[in-house]
């Protein structure tokens, strides 16, 4: 669903792409943003389509996603409120390399190239910004593929939950939790394991007091120790 009334400036401050930019710079990014709220389980666009815009995730979440040649999916990341995604095809060949799912209800903001263009050349702090944001993304991707070759599966496993939680996680009486609606099977795929290894994983550790499962949210209770297990140190 696409509404007309724009996003407003206050939304976008919290938005990695336009951090520290200026209250007008804000209002003119807000001016220019197509707005729309999305319910759960929407694809917000597929693998190879063109036309792509840059997005931002002012509240709700996004699970993107690839499939190769033989339909095999692989998840790629999750999407959190403030976070921007499909927005590396602008620099690119122009077709998203990815699909996006909205999980939750989630209301986006959106740009066309020539709109990101024209704001980036107006304000080159939002340039850097996107330097930045690709940079951290190859920076993680490269970490991941590390723990992939180097670590084993309960290792990578509690990389991927601590890597949640400092994107997404925030303070409730039982422990961090993590905002985004989890799939055991999310797990096993961003860390690189089976859904069995993941599953057995998991059981165990709320078994042990590390985390807690609700439905399909997770909640880290005891986050120094799973630390010790990401690093392999024992005590």
């Amino acid at each position: 669903m696409t509404f007309e009334a724009p996003i407003s400036p206050q939304a976008l401050g919290s938005v990695e792409l336009f951090a520290g930019l200026p209250p007008r710079a804000l209002e003119v990014a807000a001016a220019a943003a197509r707005r729309r709220l999305l319910p759960a389980g929407v694809r917000i666009f597929n693998q190879g389509d063109d036309n792509a815009r840059a997005h931002a995730v002012i509240h709700g979440a996004v699970r993107i996603s690839q499939s190769g040649s033989d339909g095999a999916q692989m998840l790629v990341r999750f999407i959190g409120p403030g976070e921007v995604f499909g927005a590396v095809a602008l620099f690119t060949h122009r077709r998203y390399p990815a699909d996006a799912t909205a999980m939750d209800e989630t209301l986006e903001a959106s740009w066309s190239e020539a709109e990101l263009s024209e704001l980036m050349m107006r304000h080159p702090k939002i340039a850097i910004n996107a330097i930045r944001i690709i940079g951290e993304r190859l920076q993680e991707m490269q970490e991941r593929l590390r723990e992939l070759a180097t670590q084993r599966a309960e290792r990578r496993i509690a990389h991927t939950l601590i890597r949640l939680t400092r994107q997404s996680g925030h303070s409730t009486a039982a422990g961090i939790a993590i905002r985004f609606p989890l799939r055991c099977k999310d797990v096993a795929d961003v860390a690189g394991t089976t859904l069995h290894t993941a599953s057995r994983t998991l059981t165990g550790w709320e078994k042990a007091g590390l985390l807690v499962r609700g439905g399909r949210r997770l909640t880290i209770r005891n986050l120094s120790r799973l630390e010790r297990i990401a690093e392999a140190v024992t005590g």
